[in-house]
């Protein structure tokens, strides 16, 4: 049988902006058949062990238009960054993986997110797991 061609995200930067970017590829790549996997990385690892993984928060230079954006998410019944993530594992094959050093650099404790991901993974055994992946994308 033929290998699914693998579709990597580095999600490092943890707005809301770049999660719904993650969340929207993984969901689609998943939905075409890809094998996803979402490295979460230093601040969205943070963000997930706090439980705000779904905040509709933004950095400074786009705060001037955050009032706006998040009332057209609303009416626009766009999905939380964690249904997205539902979504891509019920559509296909898709994974989320914690850096065990990212947990380590933001204080975060390995109960506070193991629930959440399918694996926490040191960086020689996230670095194999996605070498030669089809696309890598970092985030």
């Amino acid at each position: 049988m033929k290998q699914k061609p693998r579709f990597v995200i580095f999600a490092h930067n943890a707005t809301y902006d770049t999660l719904h970017q993650v969340g929207t590829l993984g969901l689609t790549a998943a939905a075409m058949g890809k094998d996803v996997t979402v490295v979460l990385l230093f601040w969205t690892i943070r963000k997930l062990a706090e439980g705000r993984i779904d905040d509709v928060d933004f950095s400074p230079e786009h705060q001037a238009a955050a009032e706006e954006v998040r009332r057209l998410l609303k009416e626009k019944k766009v999905p939380l960054v964690s249904e997205m993530f539902r979504e891509a594992r019920a559509v296909g094959d898709f994974r989320l993986v914690a850096c065990s050093a990212g947990l380590e650099y933001m204080g975060v404790s390995g109960d506070a997110v193991t629930k959440q991901v399918d694996a926490v993974l040191g960086l020689p055994a996230i670095l194999a797991l996605t070498a030669g992946a089809e696309t890598t994308l970092f985030m």
